[in-house]
């Protein structure tokens, strides 16, 4: 048996679609307390896949986020522990906040902008405090991720999910003033799949990310070309100053994989 949490999510969902259902324990978050309660059959379960968590980089609610991203996790890691369970969970990018640097590969130092992004460093940080205590623990640090599935997030969507909605509805999609100076590392959901199901690392914190930033200007042209539309060009909002990655850029930690670029996805793979 596979837990998986967060199956209503978007990346949950991605995994969902590569699982065997009938051997798939969901666990969604207005569940998730009761789930460890009541919960008995642990020595069935081969692997603990943990994507579930409260996204959301604007949300405020700290008792909240902690409750779900941290506390949760936590005791879900605790069980995991007592009956040798290996885990696959999220991590995010997000706790780079903007100390990346597109010189240094050995990138340590964290600076959460946002709650979301603390409550993902907190659980790092307990990983590895306890790492010698799992059988086997993986956490991905998942970079820019985009691609099908993304319709039902709204403002949290890529880049590329709202520039495809844009331009679809009224021919022209907004961009920020001097986007070419933004670069992020844009990773499809298929490859984050792909590689957390399939991979013979140990038990560690990785980057997940293409290791390729790719411009939000090059984004933008490569869909309004596709679909024949223009660019419109908005100032950068004063609310986002200093609090905006503007380069993200992966680890290489994944040998030879054949990462999916942003430009084969919109031009091969969007309709």
């Amino acid at each position: 048996m596979i837990i998986l949490t967060g199956n209503n999510g978007f990346i949950g969902k991605a995994f969902e679609k590569k699982l065997d259902p009938e051997n798939l324990y969901r666990v969604e978050a207005g569940g998730a307390f009761k789930f460890l309660e009541e919960y008995e059959d642990w020595d069935k379960v081969e692997l603990i896949l943990h994507q579930g968590a409260i996204s959301s980089t604007i949300e405020t609610d700290v008792d909240k986020i902690y409750k779900y991203n941290v506390d949760f996790s936590i005791k879900l890691f605790e069980k995991a522990i007592e009956y040798k369970i290996p885990v696959k969970y999220a991590s995010s990018a997000s706790v780079y906040g903007t100390t990346f640097d597109m010189h240094i590969e050995n990138r340590k130092h964290m600076n959460p902008l946002n709650f979301y992004a603390l409550s993902k460093v907190t659980v790092d940080y307990w990983v590895q405090d306890h790492i010698n205590d799992f059988e086997l623990i993986q956490g991905f640090r998942y970079f820019n991720v985009y691609g099908e599935g993304e319709d039902h997030k709204g403002n949290q969507a890529s880049p590329v999910q709202k520039f495809t909605e844009q331009i679809k509805e009224d021919g022209r999609l907004k961009l920020f003033e001097g986007s070419h100076n933004f670069k992020r590392d844009f990773i499809c959901v298929d490859d984050i799949v792909d590689i957390v199901l399939d991979n013979n690392k140990p038990s560690g914190i990785y980057d997940l990310g293409t290791s390729n930033p790719t411009s939000f200007q090059e984004v933008a042209e490569i869909i309004a070309t596709k679909y024949n539309g223009e660019i419109e060009y908005i100032p950068f909002p004063d609310h986002l100053q200093g609090k905006y990655q503007g380069y993200t850029k992966a680890k290489k930690e994944w040998g030879n994989y054949q990462f999916k670029t942003v430009r084969d996805y919109v031009e091969n793979h969007l309709g």
